[in-house]
């Protein structure tokens, strides 16, 4: 069996992180300067893929920390030819604490975390109670993030960190946003498992 070409610098879409302390400059990312939104674990990629393709109006930054999963995205992305999409390997908290800029994102899209079930690990999780304050400043006015997730208890954890944090109020996940499905989604969804859908959107600062 052949072993596929890796992809050279000129076509691949994971940009390097170069520093551990000065901000990702977002924008020269991208060859077209537009609304960015930010994606936090996009693990099969398949929800990336989809938004990606049919907003070209959009730039997206996906994040996720396995190597596996980011490049099997790439090697996907290239193939569309995708323009307004650009990946980074690093661990999600360190990059929303350290190497983004303030008003960066419309929105930020975080679906199907790991629930980090067993009672000990939940401090791993990545929506607790500080969860809020990182991401506010990194939206935009009125800039929305939206979550999703399987497990119940995780779910009534992020309703809980959200309605009590300053700043957002709940909002409806609108249909044209459900429509967006990853691979793992559709198949917990065939065995009734249900998805379970949250919005916080950004309030206006006086």
């Amino acid at each position: 069996m052949s072993r596929k070409r890796p992809l050279s610098a000129a076509e691949t879409l994971i940009c390097p992180i170069t520093s551990a302390i000065e901000p990702v400059d977002l924008e020269k990312l991208f060859p077209v300067p537009q609304p960015m939104e930010l994606e936090l674990g996009c693990g099969d990629g398949s929800f990336t893929l989809q938004y990606a393709l049919e907003n070209p109006e959009i730039n997206i930054v996906a994040l996720e920390r396995l190597l596996g999963r980011i490049t099997k995205l790439n090697r996907k992305a290239h193939r569309a030819e995708l323009k307004n999409l650009r990946l980074l390997r690093a661990e999600a908290g360190y990059v929303l604490e350290y190497l983004l800029d303030r008003d960066s994102f419309e929105a930020v899209h975080v679906y199907f975390p790991d629930p980090w079930p067993k009672k000990r690990h939940q401090k791993n999780r990545l929506i607790g109670e500080l969860f809020p304050t990182i991401i506010n400043p990194l939206l935009r006015k009125g800039g929305v993030i939206y979550l999703r997730t399987d497990n119940k208890e995780y779910f009534e954890q992020m309703l809980r960190v959200f309605d009590k944090a300053k700043g957002f109020a709940s909002i409806e996940t609108p249909a044209s946003m459900k429509k967006f499905t990853t691979d793992f989604e559709r198949d917990f969804n065939s065995k009734g498992i249900l998805t379970r859908y949250a919005a916080y959107k950004k309030l206006n600062e006086n």
